[in-house]
């Protein structure tokens, strides 16, 4: 028995992404989603705190603290998505869509920053300017993307939005390559020592799995990027594509956060560690 032809399905997926309906339970799933995570994320943050209120802002308490804040505006982004549809001028429709990307990049850009300074410890390399090259690195992707967002305030042609889009790409690329050298460095190592080793294989596992996630999602990222910036089909910024964005953001940033919070999900020993130290 044949299937649905083609032109069945073109249909189909024409009233899916057209019906308001459709539209609304997705956004909303998604908002209901991202904020389950940031809910995750704050129990997790105040159970380090709790543990180790005396070591200040550790970089996994900021690691989670941004969690909260880029799943609680992402959350809030998709419960008004509508209304976020109709602000003007333009522009801010894509600060609010674009900003918490940014932040998901400077938050998982932390746990590079944390296993680079693990690796280069334990080779006795000093670490002093890996946290002036990390901010450095940050500030500057966040001023060239503040002022793509003032050229397409000045000058909204498409030419600027992909623009905007392929440097979004870039910093996406730029984070699976950072997951790949300091997390495939730091696995490696980590399989160097000795066997009976405490914690090794569960340190190498945790290192091995959460380098995979971030890697595959920050590639994902980047290729959607790429397609959204040529492809009007593609385009993720628009209410009409409500299941490509529940697919895209569900890939990139809610099974990937969810996956990591699991993952690191031990507490730092009551005792402190040394790798617990502060962020300045």
């Amino acid at each position: 028995m044949a299937g649905p032809s083609p032109a069945a399905m073109d249909a189909w997926w024409d009233d899916v992404n057209n019906s308001t309906l459709w539209q609304d339970r997705t956004f909303h799933a998604l908002a209901a989603l991202y904020g389950v995570i940031a809910v995750v994320a704050l129990v997790q943050l105040i159970r380090i705190e709790c543990r180790v209120p005396e070591y200040g802002w550790t970089t996994q308490k900021v690691f989670h603290f941004l969690n909260v804040i880029v799943n609680g505006v992402r959350s809030t982004v998709f419960v008004l998505r509508r209304n976020v549809q109709l602000v003007h001028p333009e522009i801010f429709q894509h600060v609010l869509i674009d900003l918490p990307g940014l932040a998901f990049f400077t938050t998982y850009a932390l746990l590079v920053l944390f296993w680079a300074e693990i690796y280069y410890q334990a080779r006795a390399v000093s670490t002093g300017g890996l946290r002036p090259a990390f901010y450095t690195i940050n500030g500057m992707i966040y001023v060239i993307q503040i002022l793509l967002w003032l050229l397409m305030w000045w000058k909204p042609v498409q030419a600027v939005v992909i623009l905007s889009k392929m440097f979004f790409a870039a910093t996406s690329l730029f984070a699976a390559f950072g997951f790949l050298l300091y997390g495939g460095r730091l696995f490696l190592m980590l399989q160097r020592f000795p066997v009976e080793s405490k914690g090794r294989r569960k340190k190498l596992n945790e290192v091995g799995y959460v380098t995979t996630i971030c890697f595959g999602c920050f590639l994902i990222r980047c290729i959607m990027m790429c397609l959204s910036a040529f492809n009007k089909d593609a385009d993720l910024d628009v209410l009409n594509h409500p299941i490509l964005n529940f697919f895209y953001y569900l890939l990139v940033e809610i099974v990937p956060s969810s996956l990591v919070l699991f993952i690191l999900r031990k507490l730092p020993p009551k005792c402190g560690i040394a790798q617990y130290h502060p962020i300045h």
